[in-house]
């Protein structure tokens, strides 16, 4: 496997933040807004995706959503349309709180990126030199069966950089295998979870495949090893206060719990009260998992892809080095691990350190993108992608369980695209 270097430099904040005089307050993000055209955008093509948007609200699709578009570090579109919670009659506002599910995997691996950069770690490190209870960790003898007893002696150790690419040999919260051995519950510590995880057999030898996983939890219990702090404030000091991500939080209480969206599923043709989780968003959970666990809005996204955008600063503050953040856009899946899936857009993408999908092939995806973009969504209606070629980015957030809720983010992305009229 490819040996990665430490780069030079360590953390580096300054200590106050520009705020645009344009700044949109209610978004709790100061990208300046500008008339679409002046960024290379149709005004016309921009109502057709609100338009759009609606008729999915209208034919109950999703209660409501809430969707942005920047270039080049300003606002061209910002609409919330429909309901927070249809059974209160309560309108979406443009902050409102979405679970982000696996959009949390990029913040976390940004955490990790900078105590990289801070000389705490090597990427190559066997994660056991800082959890040893993935030592004597075995594999699966069948990668697709269940029984944990037929297992045998791993090749290779997990390092750092596994967790971050998914070619751990670790797997999904959701498969046959974790459900049955109770790997993951919102009940669990951090800690009771580390050994469930580290007690059940791998799925294949690390570096050897790729397969979407718990890895983001696991690292954010070695952000607090590394760190020395719990994960939710190392959270909070390094990324949001610096990026006045105001709205980014594991729970919602007080006032904030009012602007939390509900979760819709649709049953025999209407949208119903859904929840994924047993334990509610309003209160602090046991498990802070830097997998899938952060309520977040669409300013706050913005304000976290435009740090992205801009190879590590937003504002005055340098959240990562350019050199390290250049990682962010790179392919980091061991070779042998290539192509990372066989159908659809995953046969034409990688992933980076960043803990991004990478578009490689944009001719594997069945909606325009730019070859480099870098992206991922949540399983809870969620999406953001980040077009450093054309300087955009694009951000949506609904609640609907399936996420699909009728296309309306695949519709998004296309009507956006239609929208653009300056091309670089």
């Amino acid at each position: 496997m490819k040996r990665y270097t430490n780069p030079p430099g360590f953390l580096r904040f300054v200590t106050a933040l520009t705020i645009s005089t344009l700044a949109v307050s209610s978004a709790g993000q100061s990208l300046q807004t500008v008339d679409p055209e002046s960024a290379g955008f149709s005004s016309t093509g921009l109502d057709a995706v609100t338009t759009n948007l609606q008729q999915h609200v209208d034919d109950g699709d999703i209660a409501g959503v809430v969707a942005a578009v920047a270039r080049d570090g300003k606002l061209v579109y910002f609409e919330a349309l429909g309901r927070l919670d249809i059974e209160q009659q309560k309108p979406m506002p443009k902050d409102a709180l979405f679970r982000i599910y696996s959009m949390t995997r990029e913040i976390t691996s940004t955490a990790v990126l900078q105590l990289y950069e801070a000389g705490k770690f090597e990427l190559d490190d066997p994660i056991q030199k800082y959890l040893p209870e993935f030592s004597e960790q075995r594999v699966l003898m069948d990668p697709d069966g269940t029984d944990v007893s037929q297992s045998r002696a791993r090749s290779g150790d997990i390092t750092v950089a596994h967790l971050l690419t998914h070619t751990s040999g670790l797997g999904s919260r959701g498969s046959t295998l974790y459900r049955e051995q109770q790997v993951r519950d919102k009940t669990y510590s951090l800690d009771e979870m580390m050994t469930k995880a580290a007690s059940v057999p791998l799925f294949h030898d690390p570096g050897t495949a790729f397969r979407y996983g718990i890895h983001a939890t696991i690292l954010g219990k070695l952000i607090e090893v590394w760190s020395g702090m719990p994960l939710d404030v190392y959270l909070q000091r390094h990324i949001f206060d610096p990026l006045e991500m105001n709205s980014t939080v594991f729970w919602a209480e007080g006032k904030d719990a009012d602007r939390l969206a509900e979760l819709y599923r649709p049953v025999e043709g209407q949208l119903t009260p859904h929840r994924i989780e047993a334990v509610p968003w309003t209160s602090r959970p046991r498990l802070l998992e830097g997998g899938v666990g952060l309520l977040s809005s669409v300013g706050d996204f913005l304000r976290f892809s435009q740090m992205i955008l801009n190879r590590g600063e937003l504002d005055g503050y340098r959240i990562l080095s350019e050199e390290t953040a250049r990682l962010i856009y790179e392919n980091a899946v061991p070779d042998q691990a290539m192509p990372i899936g066989e159908r659809g857009y995953w046969v034409g993408s990688g992933w980076t350190l960043g803990g991004f999908n990478l578009v490689m092939d944009p001719s594997a995806y069945s909606f325009p993108v730019s070859a480099g973009t870098i992206w991922w969504d949540g399983s809870a209606g969620t999406r953001y992608f980040i077009d450093s070629s054309q300087g955009i980015i694009t951000v949506i957030m609904a609640q609907v369980s399936p996420s699909r809720g009728g296309g309306f983010r695949e519709d998004f992305t296309r009507l956006v695209d239609a929208a653009l009229i300056e091309r670089r």
